[in-house]
């Protein structure tokens, strides 16, 4: 096994194994670092797939259970085997952890296993239980990824006082689920119980749900989620967490100053992620991580050590898998001398709930701050002969663009199939698209993409077709 690779590559994560990859493709001699068994990090493991695919079991739970006899579908009994929808998840998980490993071995990429840290700006120690081991590398990219954040006045104890990691593995569904903090990662796993009978609370700190995304995607979207028995203590801070053997009491103080106190059967803690850096040994190196534990790279992804790029999680921007995979591609293609264009400006947020919630481009909330006018586009799911096809009416398409050029500054929807609908709206601003450019494109019908379209059209021209 040869000890000197032209890049190191920490972390086997979405930016980890992708810039791996992509390094092999352009010639380079390529050594990928990974703690854990298996590659993926979290979004495969613990995060993105597990998620969505319990989203995607819950969900068919749920329609069986209250909507398949609308469509003449009458089902008499309906049961829930928990086990084997953990079971399926599982093997969802293994069988993708098996195509990555398929895809290192062919682009014939040396793959160590154990916690890569830096002795100096040309080598890596990797260290797994008692083993340890040195490799040589011309250039390293870091990609570490990042984990949650727990509250430091109750961290995490996997069993009552919960992160996302110990959520997607319980082994029953609990009765009743506190949820501390609204954003994408809790109402994501709030959703999956929630369908299967579980009652949700929402603690926010902030006066909305998802409080970084449009706020009137979060408006609807709250309205849906209440139909799913969750509520919601919005402006309300948690002041303490005390974890018994059966259940867990959750004390808040509202903005009014009142204190309210929730019992459940777990606590699930999803306050946001952080950098994992510690263990790099980033001192050996000379670079710092900031007070939030990232490391700072220029628009090369380049850090102060000019051999030493870092990716994802672990620098600044969205912690979403896709935007690391990009970094990683990114990095890979900067040290290889060429120019890629990476623009983070046009990167999609997504929420999986149902309806799902999805957003590229500037709020009007980010709009107002900045001062800037633009015109809005706004065309509701109602409308659209698809989504009534569906029996799925709930939320709307909202295009926003420049006043005087017509530019697509940002697109927000919330309804059916918006993760896929919200692709179109990527492109449209990667290429500098006018709301008229998409409102005159042809779209097939009946499709919900159509509502983009008819959005467009407000923006545009203040009139739709079909509104």
């Amino acid at each position: 096994m040869p000890k000197t690779f032209d890049i190191a590559v920490i972390g086997g994560g979405p930016g980890g194994y992708v810039s791996a990859i992509r390094s092999a493709q352009l010639g380079f001699n390529v050594a990928l670092i990974e703690k854990h068994t298996a590659l993926g990090g979290t979004c495969l493991n613990v995060g993105c797939i597990p998620s969505k695919a319990l989203l995607d079991s819950s969900e068919y739970y749920h329609l069986a259970k209250y909507s398949f006899a609308d469509h003449g579908v009458e089902i008499p009994e309906i049961k829930l085997n928990f086990g084997k929808m953990l079971a399926r998840k599982e093997n969802v998980i293994s069988s993708t952890a098996a195509g990555i490993d398929y895809l290192i071995k062919k682009n014939k990429i040396t793959r160590f296993a154990g916690l890569g840290s830096f002795i100096d700006n040309s080598t890596i120690k990797i260290t797994q239980k008692n083993n340890s081991e040195s490799i040589s590398f011309k250039h390293a990219i870091i990609a570490t990824g990042s984990e949650p954040t727990p509250l430091p006045l109750a961290p995490f104890d996997g069993k009552k006082i919960i992160s996302s990691t110990h959520a997607l593995s319980l082994k029953t569904v609990p009765e009743e689920l506190i949820i501390i903090g609204g954003g994408v990662i809790g109402l994501e796993i709030g959703s999956v119980y929630g369908r299967l009978g579980a009652n949700i609370t929402v603690i926010e700190s902030f006066d909305s749900i998802i409080p970084v995304m449009d706020r009137q995607l979060a408006a609807v979207l709250q309205k849906s989620l209440k139909k799913l028995n969750f509520k919601f203590h919005l402006n309300t801070n948690v002041t303490a967490i005390k974890a018994g053997s059966k259940d867990v009491a959750v004390t808040a103080e509202e903005k009014s100053g009142n204190s309210i106190t929730i019992k459940g059967s777990h606590a699930l803690v999803s306050i946001g992620r952080r950098p994992f850096t510690s263990g790099l040994n980033l001192d050996a190196i000379g670079l710092k991580a900031d007070k939030m534990g990232r490391i700072n790279v220029n628009n090369r992804l380049q850090t102060s050590v000019k051999n030493i790029y870092a990716v994802g999680d672990v620098i600044a921007g969205p912690m979403l898998a896709h935007k690391a995979e990009e970094d990683g591609v990114a990095a890979a293609e900067f040290i290889a001398g060429e120019k890629p264009e990476l623009n983070h400006d046009v990167i999609p947020s997504v929420v999986y709930t149902w309806p799902e919630v999805a957003s590229v481009g500037k709020s009007e909330e980010e709009l107002k701050a900045g001062k800037i006018n633009y015109k809005t586009g706004n065309f509701p799911f109602k409308a659209s002969g698809r989504a009534r096809a569906l029996g799925e009416i709930d939320g709307f398409v909202k295009v926003l663009s420049d006043q005087k050029t017509d530019e697509i500054l940002g697109i927000h929807m919330i309804g059916p199939r918006c993760s896929d609908m919200i692709a179109e709206a990527v492109v449209a601003m990667e290429f500098k698209a006018s709301a008229e450019d998409i409102g005159r494109i042809v779209h097939a019908h009946p499709t919900f993409t159509e509502s983009l379209k008819e959005a467009a059209l407000m923006a545009t021209a203040g009139r739709a077709l079909h509104m």
